[in-house]
C-alpha cells in the first residue's frame, strides 16, 4: 500500500531551494527539479551505455533510493555530505534506512528491501550507481553554469566550480560516460529539456510551493512506478510507466503549458495542439537524439494518456484492465497510459492541495480541488485504488 507519508515526503522536495547561498535566479533551483533533470540525464547516459549494458529497472529504483537518501540529509552542505559519507557511509546509511522504512515497507515489488541493498552493497547495481553518479553531477554542472555568472566574486566559487569539474572528470568510468560527453547533440537535448525547470505550473494562480514542469513529471513517474508495484507489473511495464510519465511533458518545452481549460474551449483544438507539438518534436529534439532515444520519445510522447500494448510491431490501444488480464508480459512492450494519467492529476491535486493547506485561496485552486477530488472519488483503475490516495489529502 502506498502511503500517505511517502507521497507528502516527495512533494517536500519541491521547498528545497539548492545553492541557497548563492545569488540564483528568481525562481531558484528546487531539489525536485534537479531530480527530475538528473533522470532525464540517467536515460540518455544510459542509451549511451547500450541495450544489454545496463538494467532499466535497476536505473529506475537507483534513481528513486538516491532521491528519498537525499530527502533526509538534504539540509548538509555537498562538500560536507560528501565527506561524512566516505567517513561514516555504512551509519549514516543504517540511520538514513531507518528513517525511510514506515514509509517505504509498503511498496510492492520489495522496494524496501531493495533499497537495503542498493545502500549496502557495493556491487549491487555498480553500472547503474556509475551513470547515476554522472547523471547528477551533469545536472549539478547544469545549474552551476547558469548561477555561475552571478557569483563571479562570491567566496570560493572558483573552488566550488573545481569541485563540480573533478566530480564530473572521476564519472568517466563505464564508455557510455565518454560517447555522451562528446555527443554535443545530446547535450543540446539535456539543455532544452531543462528549460523545462524554468516553465511555471498552474502559472495564472499563486501556490506554495510553486513547482514545475519539471519537477512535476518527476512526481508522476514515481508515482507511476509506486502505483506500478502495487499491482505487480510485469518488467517492462513497470519501466515504460516510469518513463513513459517522466517524459509526458516533453513536448511542452517546445510549446509551453496550455491549460486544459483552454484546450477544451474550442472543439478540435485539443487535436491541432497535438499536431503542433508532433511537428515541434520532429522537427527540433529528434534531429538531436539517437534512433532508439527518438524510438523511446515517440513510444512514450504519442496517446501519453491511452494505454497500449505493441502486438505483432503494431501498436494497440487497450484498457490497463485488459492489460492486466491479458497483456502483462514483457513481450507486449504493455504502457499504462491511464495509470499516468491518474497519477498526472493526483500531481495536479496536490500542488493546489499544499497550497488551500497553507493558507492561499484562489477560485481557480478551489475548482481544480474539488473537480479533481470528485472525478477519482471510489475510483480503481486497473486494481490501484486511486479513490483512496486522493482521499487521503482530503481538507
Amino acid at each position: 500500500m502506498i502511503r500517505k507519508a511517502l507521497i507528502s515526503n516527495i512533494y517536500e522536495a519541491a521547498s528545497i531551494q539548492r545553492w541557497n547561498d548563492h545569488i540564483r535566479p528568481a525562481m531558484g533551483f528546487s531539489e525536485l527539479d534537479k531530480q527530475a533533470h538528473k533522470m532525464v540525464y540517467a536515460y540518455t547516459l544510459a542509451k549511451c551505455e547500450g541495450e544489454g549494458n545496463y538494467d532499466p529497472l535497476l536505473l529506475i529504483e537507483g534513481g528513486i533510493f538516491e532521491f528519498l537518501h537525499r530527502l533526509v540529509l538534504t539540509d548538509i552542505k555537498p562538500p560536507i555530505y560528501h565527506s561524512l559519507m566516505k567517513r561514516k557511509g555504512g551509519q549514516i546509511n543504517s540511520w538514513v534506512l531507518e528513517q525511510l522504512k514506515g514509509q517505504c515497507e509498503g511498496i510492492g515489488g520489495g522496494f524496501y528491501d531493495k533499497m537495503c541493498r542498493y545502500f549496502n552493497e557495493k556491487s549491487y547495481a555498480e553500472k547503474e550507481k556509475q551513470i547515476l553518479r554522472a547523471a547528477h553531477y551533469y545536472a549539478t554542472d547544469w545549474e552551476f553554469k547558469v548561477i555561475y555568472p552571478m557569483n563571479s566574486e562570491t567566496y570560493a566559487i572558483e573552488e566550488v566550480k573545481s569541485e563540480v569539474a573533478r566530480g564530473l572528470s572521476e564519472c568517466n568510468t563505464f564508455d557510455g560516460f565518454d560517447k555522451f560527453n562528446k555527443n554535443q547533440d545530446l547535450k543540446k537535448f539535456l539543455n532544452i529539456v531543462g528549460k523545462l525547470r524554468y516553465q511555471q505550473r498552474w502559472s495564472r494562480a499563486v501556490r506554495m510551493p510553486q513547482t514545475f514542469v519539471m519537477g512535476h513529471m518527476m512526481v508522476v513517474a514515481m508515482l507511476s512506478y509506486f502505483c506500478s508495484a502495487e499491482i505487480g507489473v510485469c518488467r517492462k511495464r513497470i519501466i515504460n510507466n516510469f518513463f513513459g510519465a517522466l517524459f509526458h511533458d516533453i513536448p511542452e518545452v517546445l510549446t509551453r503549458d496550455i491549460v486544459s481549460p483552454v484546450k477544451s474551449s474550442v472543439a478540435g483544438l485539443d487535436d491541432i495542439i497535438k499536431e503542433i507539438e508532433d511537428e515541434q518534436m520532429h522537427r527540433v529534439i529528434y534531429p538531436l537524439v539517437s534512433e532508439n532515444i527518438k524510438s523511446d520519445l515517440d513510444f512514450y510522447t504519442q496517446d501519453e494518456f491511452i494505454s497500449r500494448i505493441v502486438e505483432n510491431k503494431k501498436v494497440q490501444y487497450v484498457t490497463s484492465d485488459e492489460i492486466n488480464k491479458k497483456y502483462n508480459k514483457d513481450e507486449f512492450n504493455p504502457i499504462d497510459g491511464e495509470i499516468i494519467r491518474a497519477c498526472d492529476h493526483l500531481s495536479a491535486y496536490l500542488e493546489v492541495y499544499l497550497s488551500l493547506k497553507s493558507g492561499i485561496q484562489s477560485e481557480q485552486l478551489q475548482s481544480g480541488y474539488h473537480s479533481l477530488f470528485q472525478r477519482y472519488e471510489n475510483k480503481i483503475i486497473a486494481g490501484i485504488d486511486f479513490g483512496q490516495l486522493f482521499d487521503y489529502f482530503r481538507l
